[in-house]
């Protein structure tokens, strides 16, 4: 049987998806590494960042980090071991849990700030002050026209 000739499809516009992705991994390892350096991840630095912010819920805080709920957790669960924040009741809804960062943890997410603040700072540099500005508008509409668009395709589950 003769196998039949491979026609490769013509790409019209870059793959940036894969560019985003491969962006996004670099940054994220750098961002792993740096703060592993004062004993903080990535996940536990965006918790006590938004929970700082406001009184917010395991799950509101679950949403503003992109962590599913097995993830958010683990992470609470870490960041109560080393008392960086307690789960507490809300003061205006006594069904809600929420997540409440400590002094320590405050100071912790201060330190964490400024090196992800540092990172980002690093990352950006090579970019004269005009690209960098358009660069980040492009991207911050890119992020914010995700949030209106569709929601991913769930497949069924098998039986």
């Amino acid at each position: 049987m003769a196998v039949p000739e491979r026609t490769v499809p013509d790409r019209t516009v870059l793959d940036v998806s894969r560019l985003l992705n491969e962006a996004g991994h670099t940054l994220t390892n750098r961002l792993a590494a740096a703060l592993a350096e004062v004993d903080l991840t990535p996940r536990m630095q965006c918790v006590l960042v938004h929970a700082l912010e406001e009184e917010r819920t395991q799950i509101q805080l679950a949403a503003l980090a992109g962590l599913d709920k097995t993830t958010m957790v683990s992470t609470v669960d870490e960041l109560e071991r080393r008392g960086l924040a307690e789960r507490q009741a809300s003061a205006t809804d006594r069904r809600a849990r929420i997540i409440a960062v400590t002094e320590k943890g405050r100071l912790a997410a201060e330190e964490g700030q400024r090196i992800v603040d540092g990172v980002h700072r690093d990352a950006l540099a090579g970019f004269p002050a005009e690209s960098r500005t358009a660069f980040l508008g492009l991207l911050e509409s890119l992020a914010q026209e995700s949030f209106a668009g569709p929601q991913p395709v769930r497949r069924a589950r098998g039986k």
